[in-house]
């Protein structure tokens, strides 16, 4: 079934359904007024540090705001710490940089950051790429931006890593996601504060990855199982998220739309979302809080929701499957969803308020040609009494009139799926 926004037909609901938009409750504890300033000299000795850097060697920054002019390098050099004097007393500011798009750029095996912040990058915080064995520990990342979409796309970036670590970590303002681990292996992210960003943290394209622990708020959405098409690792599979506090992630959506055919699905995301899987595999959701979003808990979606292409890229496909959802807890206190995104006035034209758990209900004929016989494995086992569920059933004529919502949950609790995940080799 190909589902597009013109046969959605969404834009006709009336503009007068209008919910607020929450504050959050988390501020950062980051002052950098209260640190001494680094001297050229020391921001030199900084710069050449990197650049001199020795396998098996300890980068030492001291306490104190670093005001650069130039990325931080670290290239291909294995077994090296990058250590600071605590998350808020270490600081690397990139906001004067006019060359590069990261402030900090890592390649290289057994990788080691942490206990310090670095801000104000105009493309990305930090980014790690063919890394095998890496670990962000302590780490803050954010931007100081009046206008959120002019903040940094990325605050935590590793891709095409393997045995990644991402504990007790800071990380806002960022105009996509606020710790995006992409096209990697073996994953764990836990334990960490994630705020004001469009996504809180996000799985792209990835394989055994667990996300625990940890506290998204405030955000566009809360936490995204993705897997997008035209990637170098075309699919990933095995995600367990579990034990996470997914809160208030109402913000609106500040993402910036760009001409790549993947750029645009995260701009689709409706404020209100705490978890969103997109044509994601194997997909382990169970005992977390989520609470008050006012759009959709939990999102279970097919690619062809985005209405973006669907192209035939060997070993990626757009449809969703195999997705456990059970032992979720839900509080909600705000009841009109978002109307700026499809998604969202969706949800509102057919559901009148915040859902708990959304099916787009799209399968693949391949598969079977009956939502009854559950073609796509998706199971649904929550114990909450007053479960707010919905599946549509979108027609070909896509007309918004005929689009049906059915909560028909009972249709999808009678299976399980069996994730099992590798830990990351530290």
């Amino acid at each position: 079934m190909i589902v597009t926004r013109t046969m959605l037909g969404l834009g006709c609901l009336s503009v007068w359904l209008f919910s607020c938009q929450t504050e959050s409750t988390q501020q950062s504890k980051l002052d950098v007024t209260s640190l001494p300033k680094a001297s050229a000299e020391q921001m030199e000795g900084l710069v050449e540090k990197f650049i001199e850097a020795k396998e098996g060697e300890t980068i030492q920054i001291p306490e104190g705001y670093f005001e650069l002019n130039t990325q931080l390098i670290l290239d291909k050099v294995n077994n090296v710490t990058i250590q600071g004097a605590g998350m808020y007393k270490t600081v690397l500011s990139f906001k004067n940089i006019t060359t590069g798009g990261e402030g900090m750029k890592v390649a290289g095996n057994q990788i080691v950051l942490q206990d310090f912040t670095v801000m104000d990058a105009p493309g990305d915080c930090i980014k790690t790429q063919h890394c095998e064995g890496l670990t962000f520990r302590r780490i803050n990342t954010t931007w100081t931006n009046q206008d959120l979409s002019k903040s940094g796309t990325y605050g935590i970036y590793p891709v095409q890593c393997k045995n990644v670590l991402v504990e007790k970590c800071e990380v806002s303002h960022s105009r996509d996601a606020g710790i995006y681990v992409g096209q990697s292996e073996n994953i764990i992210v836990r334990d960490n504060v994630v705020f004001e960003n469009v996504a809180g943290i996000e799985i792209e394209n990835s394989d055994n990855a667990e996300v625990y622990n940890n506290l998204t708020e405030n955000n566009t959405g809360g936490i995204l199982i993705f897997n997008l098409p035209g990637l170098p690792k075309p699919f990933g599979s095995r995600t367990k998220v579990y034990k996470n506090t997914i809160k208030n992630n109402n913000h609106e959506n500040f993402a910036v739309a760009s001409a790549g055919q993947n750029g645009n699905a995260i701009t689709m995301v409706p404020p209100g979302s705490g978890i969103i899987v997109l044509a994601g595999n194997e997909v382990d959701i169970f005992d977390n809080k989520l609470i008050d979003h006012k759009t959709i808990g939990i999102a279970i979606a097919s690619y062809h929701i985005t209405d973006l292409p669907i192209p035939k890229h060997p070993g990626w496909s757009p449809f969703t499957t195999n997705v456990y959802v059970h032992n979720n807890s839900f509080e909600r206190s705000i009841s009109v969803p978002d109307l700026t995104k499809d998604m969202g006035k969706l949800v509102a034209a057919k559901c009148f308020k915040s859902q708990d758990v959304v099916y787009d209900g799209i399968i693949d004929d391949s598969k079977g040609k009956s939502i009854a016989q559950n073609p796509m494995n998706i199971c649904v086992q929550e114990k909450q009494e007053d479960l707010r569920f919905t599946r549509f059933e979108i027609p070909a004529s896509g007309k918004l009139s005929e689009i049906k919502a059915h909560n028909d949950v009972n249709k999808f609790n009678s299976c399980t799926v069996n994730v099992r995940t590798a830990p990351p080799a530290l």
